[in-house]
């Protein structure tokens, strides 16, 4: 698949305090960014710990459901809702609007 040019690099790709902490949990396996921060095959380094990028694809606001908020780390979908619109002053939930999911999972060594 081609993807289009990174708008960031994979080290800012999960930077929140809180959002690591659920990734070295195992309780987040995704996160959705407004560009490309990363490629799958990619290696992501959280406090010494790797996570490859598994997969990268597109998807609507409007698209997320539960089960994505659960990837995300959050219980539900209006617990991750409130998150996003929280971090972003001023943004507003609009269902057409596209992100890109980067879903990763950790290495085995």
């Amino acid at each position: 698949m081609d993807y289009p040019e990174k708008t960031c690099s994979v080290e800012r790709l999960i930077t929140v305090p809180a959002d690591v902490k659920k990734v070295l949990e195992g309780k987040k396996t995704a996160t959705r960014r407004n560009g490309v921060y990363a490629y799958p095959g990619e290696i992501m380094e959280l406090e010494g710990k790797e996570f490859k990028v598994d997969s990268l694809y597109q998807q609507s606001l409007g698209e997320v459901t539960e089960e994505h908020a659960r990837q995300e780390g959050f219980e539900n979908l209006d617990a991750y809702k409130q998150s996003i619109l929280d971090m972003h002053e001023g943004m507003k939930w609009i269902p057409t609007m596209k992100v890109w999911v980067h879903e990763f999972s950790p290495v085995k060594n």
